[in-house]
């Protein structure tokens, strides 16, 4: 089984990177940080979300992201799935926090049930079944529409999406290109068909 470990951001500085994603994610472990700035123009192909019991723990995180640099791309709000928002780290990486859950069952709490990985890709079907031959057994199918996997135990979960859905959820145009600026760190190497590249976990990154 394929299971993702971390994953590694290109970025400017990965001293203040790391520092931005502690302060407004309480995040360690499950990110690394490479520098570099290989070409890229707009929407990166690829949004990260954090899954939260209420909409209070959804707020205390995106007001810490906020607060340590983030920009608002959609504020928080109720939908018809749940509440949450969405915002863009210095680094351009775009975060989403969530939960189903519209209204409170108690005090805040910065602390997250899920860290999901949402690539945006041309072809669902043909994404699907590349990630199923590298050992991901499927955990959700909504059709050609959206896919989640099982990663087992590994602290990141994967799941596809159709990239202009995927973009207009986190509020910005789908245009975009060269690099996604993101690795992927497993148990393999390979790129996926929307050019996605993952790397053995035990290569070492800056941070």
């Amino acid at each position: 089984m394929t299971s993702i470990e971390f994953i590694t951001l290109d970025v400017a500085d990965p001293e203040a990177a790391a520092h931005f994603y502690a302060a407004a994610f309480g995040l360690d472990t499950e990110l690394r940080f490479r520098a570099a700035q290989e070409p890229s123009t707009g929407f990166r192909g690829y949004t990260l979300s954090l899954t939260v019991a209420q909409p209070a723990d959804a707020d205390a995180y995106l007001d810490a992201a906020v607060a340590a640099g983030a920009t608002v791309l959609k504020p928080a709000a109720k939908s018809m799935w749940g509440y949450g928002g969405v915002v863009q780290a210095p680094d351009g990486a775009i975060w989403k926090v969530a939960t189903s859950a519209k209204k409170n069952s108690g005090p805040a709490t910065k602390r997250f049930e899920s860290l999901v990985l949402l690539l945006g890709v041309a072809n669902i079907g043909a994404a699907k079944r590349f990630y199923v031959d590298h050992g991901l057994p499927v955990a959700k199918s909504f059709g050609p529409v959206y896919v989640e996997f099982d990663t087992g135990s590994g602290p990141i979960k994967l799941a596809l999406y159709k990239r202009r859905a995927l973009a207009k959820d986190a509020g910005v145009p789908a245009d975009g290109t060269g690099s996604h600026r993101l690795t992927i760190g497993g148990s393999e190497t390979f790129t996926d068909p929307d050019g996605f590249a993952w790397t053995p976990a035990t290569q070492p990154a800056d941070r």
